[in-house]
């Protein structure tokens, strides 16, 4: 399906996209209170990391300063999942440009009552489609926790495989590091 412009948030000017059962939308500052939710869940924390987001305030910070200035800058980046049924906003998909890595990494989370029902592979394998097709990357990597097995399972099924366990800066925990052929 071809993208469709932002119709919620026109001055951005980037694209929204559209799967089986989601749109997805760039993150905008309208998404604060669930990014707060979002990254202050047990299993975010866990795998993903601690953001320190403890108001609203600091998660407009982080859109903004975080997305925002991606997007302006590549004309991709974090996209919020929305349900076609419902309209509810179920997670985040995103390709990101991340100190430490050479190669663009896409990521994904969703609210844990969402897991397990294939929306993250939906949302990710589209966005990987669009960085390719669209924005012309050649290579997408992918990290995470040595024990988040569901992830290393999508990440795997999206094509990419495991090359090393590597350290990104200002962590010490190893990740393991995935990349596309």
């Amino acid at each position: 399906m071809s993208p469709k412009r932002n119709l919620q948030d026109p001055q951005k000017g980037a694209d929204f996209y559209e799967t089986e059962r989601l749109i997805l939308r760039p993150m905008s500052l309208e998404d604060a209170e669930f990014i707060l939710d979002l990254y202050s869940r047990p299993k975010f924390i866990q795998f993903i990391g601690n953001r320190n987001l403890k108001t609203v305030a600091d998660a407009e910070d982080y859109i903004r300063n975080r997305f925002l200035s991606q997007f302006k800058k590549l004309g991709y980046g974090n996209y919020v999942m929305i349900t076609k049924e419902g309209n509810h906003k179920i997670g985040g998909v995103g390709i990101f440009e991340r100190e430490g890595l050479d190669v663009v990494d896409i990521g994904f989370s969703l609210l844990d009552e969402f897991e397990g029902k294939g929306y993250a592979y939906e949302a990710a394998s589209k966005i990987k489609s669009v960085g390719m097709d669209e924005f012309g990357l050649t290579k997408i990597s992918a990290i995470t926790t040595q024990d988040n097995f569901s992830s290393q399972k999508l990440i795997e099924k999206l094509g990419l495989q495991f090359r090393k366990l590597i350290t990104i800066p200002n962590d010490t925990e190893e990740l393991r590091y995935y990349e596309t052929e």
